[in-house]
């Protein structure tokens, strides 16, 4: 529990989002978190890939009706994981899956919380998160 590690520049630490990987602690009062959540660095993240907006659309109502995120992406993930990424960092992922992905609140695939699509470049994502550290 240390007061601070870097104490030449403090203001700098809100800009870069915490960059360093060993602030896990959770003493800074100034994260960030949109929705209440603490900063964190990774993010342990399933995902529902599908090219065509109307399959990913089909797979979230599934999803939003009670199934399984595991079962639903089992038939509709177009991606050799079927869902499971496993721990991501910042900077590991496209900028609006990262985003999509920091803004959720950690879930079970029995009650995903998810995100809305999300557009990237690998086609439409349904997101959920399992853990943050």
């Amino acid at each position: 529990m240390a007061n601070k590690k870097t104490s030449s520049s403090g203001s700098k630490k809100d800009e870069t989002k915490s960059k360093s990987g060993s602030a896990s602690g959770g003493d800074e009062k100034s994260s960030k978190g949109k929705s209440g959540l603490k900063a964190a660095t990774a993010v342990n993240v399933r995902h529902i890939l599908c090219e065509k907006h109307s399959k990913a659309t089909e797979a979230l109502q599934k999803i939003q009706e009670g199934h399984s995120f595991n079962k639903v992406a089992q038939e509709y993930s177009e991606d050799k994981a079927k869902g499971f990424l496993g721990w991501m960092v910042r900077g590991s992922m496209v900028g609006a899956f990262q985003d999509a992905a920091f803004a959720l609140t950690p879930s079970t695939v029995d009650k995903p919380v998810v995100s809305s699509l999300v557009k990237t470049n690998f086609g439409y994502h349904i997101i959920m998160v399992e853990g943050r550290r």
